[in-house]
């Protein structure tokens, strides 16, 4: 699994240990960003939420060499008090952490965002997808006395308005802001923090937005590219932020989208 994509392999995170939050499964962005750390040398720690994604996770962990899957619960504080108890127990520091978690009621990824957000799942929302990061960011530094660096994964839908993405986009907006301002106050430990705004890819989460499937084409349509958010573009972003060649680069929304994020009109439209 660790050869799926096409990623070119070294000795960028060497002697570097992390922890993944967020794979479902082969298809997360999560897991095509820890397999290219894992071709580049990294150790890693895998977080799982369940047993049934535990048995997603547990063969692609190991397949790159990791035997450490710990369960966290990112909405239970004694939950993660326990998992990151456990990473310092294995790792004693860690280097990098990749946040790859979100979460709304598909009920309310369609329509009307005025009309079928409620109380419970904006606030459910907000508290998986944006809050999360910023308790994981907390504790992920204690165990940084040398620095190291932290991404998180968000989407144009948290600058902008696209149908349906609703509560996750204003969740995504919150996640982005989250991250400049864990970013400032970290940046005094040697920790840069920053996050990857990923194109429309084929993933559990889009499967769960109404009319998700046809952001791939319209992404592709639009795009500067005129190509598919690829997840070997993904993965080296991240490959980036998290070395040592992201150096001096925090605080930043990073695109990779084909150029998708900066067309105004595609090229040929008329009105």
């Amino acid at each position: 699994m660790a050869d799926e994509y096409d990623l070119p392999k070294g000795e960028l995170m060497k002697g570097k240990k992390g922890l993944i939050m967020g794979v479902a499964n082969h298809n997360s962005i999560a897991w095509g960003i820890a397999s290219q750390l894992a071709a580049q040398g990294a150790e890693l720690a895998f977080s799982y939420m369940g047993e049934g994604l535990e048995r997603r996770v547990r063969p692609l962990a190991e397949s790159v060499g990791s035997k450490l899957l710990i369960q966290a619960d990112v909405a239970d504080d004694a939950s993660m008090d326990a998992a990151f108890a456990e990473v310092e127990a294995a790792f004693g520091t860690i280097d990098f952490l990749v946040h790859s978690i979100a979460f709304a009621d598909k009920e309310q990824l369609k329509g009307s965002f005025v009309e079928n957000t409620t109380r419970e799942g904006f606030l459910n929302a907000m508290n998986i997808s944006a809050f999360s990061f910023v308790d994981c960011s907390r504790r992920a530094a204690k165990l940084m006395p040398n620095g190291g660096s932290i991404i998180c994964m968000t989407y144009l839908g948290a600058e902008r308005v696209i149908p349906n993405y609703n509560v996750m986009g204003v969740a995504k907006a919150a996640l982005e802001a989250s991250t400049r301002y864990v970013a400032r106050d970290l940046g005094p430990q040697g920790i840069r923090v920053n996050a990857i705004s990923a194109g429309a890819m084929r993933t559990l989460s889009l499967a769960g937005i109404s009319g998700g499937r046809g952001m791939l084409s319209q992404g592709r349509a639009f795009s500067a590219l005129k190509e598919d958010t690829s997840m070997e573009g993904v993965a080296g972003a991240a490959l980036w932020l998290l070395s040592d060649l992201g150096r001096s680069t925090t605080g930043e929304v990073v695109h990779v989208d084909a150029g998708f994020h900066m067309v105004g009109l595609p090229d040929g439209f008329e009105g």
